[in-house]
C-alpha cells in the first residue's frame, strides 16, 4: 500500500537486492523448479535451496557459471542480468566479448558525442586497446590509425607512429602499463594470451612487458603530437575513463585529448 501523505507505507519493507532473490525472481520467471535448476547447473537442491533463501552468499565462480548457463539455455540471459547475478556474488564477469560485439555497443548517440569533441581526438577503446569508435580528429595526431584496428600495433608497428608521435617512448610505456592495469582488474589474463603472442613480436614491447610497470589513468597524461602534413607540433593533455556500459564492465574506455588550460 502506498501512503500519498509522504509517510512510510505501511507493511512494506524494501529490501536491497540480493544474490538469493535476483537468482529466485531469474529461475520463477522462466517457470523452472529448483529440482531442474540445480541438475542442470550441477549443484544439490539443497544447496541451490540455501542460496536462495540467503544463507549461502558467496557461491564460486562455477556455480554462477552453471546457474546462468542453465537460465540462458531456457530463455536468454539479458547480459545487465548476468553483470547483476556475478557482481551480487562477489564475482567479477569474466565472459570476453568479440571487437564486433563491443563496437555494436557504441550508439548513435555515443557517436554524436564524439562529433562535439572536435576538433580534437576523442575516441572509445576496449581493453585488448582496439579502438572502437572515434572522431575525424583521431586520424590526424594517429594518422593511419582505423576503427577496429588495435592502438597497440599502431604504436609499434606503424610507420607513421614515431614521426607523429613526439613523446612515443612516454606514450607506449603508459600504454604497456594501461593493458597490464586492465588484465587485473578483468581476472581474465588467459584471454588476452593471443594479444601478447602478437605484441611479443616488437621488441620494445617486450621490454616494457617484463618491467611490469601499472597504471590506471588516473593522471592526465600530457604528450606531443605532430601533424605529418604541416609539421606542426602540439600538446595535449589526455583523459582516459571507464564508459560504464551495462553489457560489458571494465571493457570499454574512452579517452579524449585537450589542448593545456582550455
Amino acid at each position: 500500500m502506498v501512503d500519498r501523505s509522504g509517510g512510510r507505507a505501511c507493511g512494506v519493507t524494501l529490501l536491497p537486492p540480493t544474490f538469493g532473490a535476483s537468482l529466485r525472481r531469474l529461475r520463477q520467471g522462466r517457470g523452472i523448479s529448483r529440482e531442474k535448476l540445480a541438475f542442470g547447473a550441477g549443484v544439490s537442491v539443497s544447496y541451490l535451496t540455501h542460496l536462495e533463501r540467503g544463507e549461502r552468499e558467496r557461491p564460486t565462480r562455477t556455480v554462477v557459471d552453471g546457474l546462468i548457463r542453465y537460465l540462458g539455455s531456457v530463455e536468454a540471459l539479458p547480459r545487465q542480468d548476468r553483470r547483476h547475478l556475478f557482481e551480487l556474488a562477489g564475482l567479477v564477469d569474466t565472459a570476453v566479448p568479440t571487437v564486433a560485439q563491443l563496437c555494436a555497443d557504441i550508439t548513435p548517440d555515443m557517436r554524436r558525442a564524439l562529433a562535439l569533441h572536435e576538433p580534437y581526438a576523442a575516441g572509445y577503446f576496449d581493453s585488448r586497446w582496439n579502438l572502437l569508435a572515434a572522431n575525424a580528429a583521431v586520424g590526424v595526431i594517429f594518422p593511419g590509425l582505423r576503427e577496429e584496428a588495435n592502438i597497440l600495433h599502431w604504436f609499434f608497428g606503424h610507420e607513421f607512429a614515431r614521426r607523429a608521435v613526439v613523446d612515443w617512448e612516454r606514450a607506449v610505456e603508459l600504454s604497456v602499463a594501461g593493458l597490464r592495469g586492465r588484465i587485473g582488474r578483468l581476472q581474465a589474463g588467459e584471454h588476452f594470451a593471443g594479444l601478447l603472442e602478437e605484441l611479443g613480436v616488437y621488441p620494445e614491447f617486450r621490454g616494457l612487458w617484463e618491467r611490469g610497470d601499472v597504471t590506471y589513468f588516473r593522471e592526465h597524461p600530457h604528450l606531443r603530437f605532430r601533424d605529418l602534413t604541416t609539421g606542426e607540433c602540439r600538446g595535449f593533455d589526455f583523459q582516459i575513463y571507464d564508459v560504464d556500459n551495462g553489457g560489458y564492465p571494465g571493457w570499454v574506455q574512452f579517452f579524449g585529448a585537450r589542448r593545456p588550460r582550455e
